[in-house]
């Protein structure tokens, strides 16, 4: 690992813990305040919405201007939102933190990963940078909701006040100012040439790119894959307070997941010669799939925690080998449209999913939310296997 990319992680892990520390937070203190397990889908689903209308552009975007005014702009957001949250912890309020830190991190995500392809040469290459690369947001996954919780729970006078609330936002809020540090000493890559020869041309859809099969392949299986992201990341918070457990074990629980997809992606660089995408995928399918039927009948946040610990090894696997398929199946001068088109379908899915599964909790049980994802997620393993040829 060079040391700019190291620069570059840590960048990445500020950034996405500001959202990851909110997005844990917030739903908790919806609870706190009454509000149903619908209207917590419905919350956690705007992180997600403004990725939606924004992945394009700031593919587009990043495809222009490179790494750095993206970044800028994203820590501008993430900052305000978390802000935001600190002035007025109130339900409303929480939804414009959603929106704000949601689509900062996915503007940042963009041009990261574009900015770290771009740099790497062949396949290998690839493969290794993005392991290293998606270290990050698993580490922000455990950096972000443990903090938080630690703070609900002793920042202030009573475990789960107002006071402990308004602290763990305002450190969400601080965490995206390291990363413009981090990021501003780094060396923009020139623009592609193709870029630069017709600046007053119409560019061509980004929507072309799913003329390809193997590109649409890829992204269903993605999609497959970050919907269970999602379903883990409401329903623990769900289940827990069902439990009576406390923000600090959830935010244990939730940590330990990514914790353990971290610790996988460290591994995967030093195998990398050795890994071949698809396999990795079909393998991560089906053992989520079999992680999923008996994560309902965990009785005790050990129990929990087990299964988030295994489920975190196995998504753990899937970014960097969905990232290295991406880069190698587009061209060069349209790979942050192709890493926006990705980010766009992964967070519309997780836009509609939240309020889906909540509904879904509301009328099944939330043990039943995980065994329906589980069985889509195993049925589409098929369509990983079919990325080999």
């Amino acid at each position: 690992m060079t040391r700019e990319l190291a620069r570059l992680i840590l960048a990445q892990v500020c950034l996405h813990a500001c959202m990851a520390g909110t997005r844990m937070a917030a739903p908790l203190l919806a609870l706190r305040e009454g509000y149903s397990p619908a209207a917590v889908g419905v919350l956690l689903a705007l992180f997600a919405l403004t990725q939606v209308f924004l992945a394009l552009p700031a593919g587009r975007f990043a495809d222009r201007h490179g790494l750095k005014r993206p970044i800028g702009y994203s820590v501008v957001a993430a900052t305000l939102g978390a802000g935001l949250a600190v002035a007025f912890p109130v339900f409303g309020v929480l939804c414009v933190a959603a929106l704000l830190t949601g689509g900062a991190t996915g503007a940042a995500v963009i041009s990261l990963q574009r900015h770290v392809g771009r740099a790497a040469v062949g396949a290998l290459a690839l493969r290794r940078v993005f392991s290293w690369l998606s270290i990050g947001p698993a580490v922000s996954n455990f950096i972000g909701p443990f903090a938080a919780g630690l703070l609900i729970d002793h920042a202030g006078a009573l475990p789960n006040s107002t006071t402990g609330y308004r602290a763990a936002f305002f450190l969400m809020a601080v965490l995206p100012l390291a990363s413009w540090l981090l990021v501003r000493p780094t060396r923009e890559l020139p623009p592609m040439p193709s870029v630069l020869a017709a600046p007053g041309s119409i560019p061509p859809s980004a929507w072309d790119l799913l003329r390809e099969p193997t590109f649409r392949r890829l992204m269903l299986v993605n999609w497959f894959l970050s919907s269970c992201w999602d379903v883990h990341t409401f329903v623990v918070p769900v289940l827990g307070f069902e439990k009576g457990i406390s923000a600090s074990v959830i935010g244990s629980i939730l940590g330990a997941f990514a914790l353990a997809a971290a610790a996988i992606r460290m591994v995967m660089p030093l195998l990398a010669a050795h890994l071949r995408e698809w396999r990795v995928l079909v393998g991560a399918m089906l053992m989520t799939a079999v992680l999923f039927g008996v994560y309902p009948f965990m009785g005790t946040a050990l129990g929990m925690g087990v299964c988030s610990v295994l489920l975190g090894f196995a998504l753990g696997t899937v970014q960097p080998m969905i990232m290295s398929m991406l880069h190698q199946i587009t061209p060069a001068e349209r790979h942050g449209e192709a890493l926006g088109l990705r980010l766009m379908a992964i967070n519309a899915s997780s836009v509609v999913m939240p309020m889906l599964f909540g509904t879904m909790g509301a009328v099944i049980g939330i043990a039943g939310v995980f065994w329906a994802t589980g069985a889509v997620v195993g049925a589409g393993a098929r369509a990983a296997w079919l990325l080999r040829d």
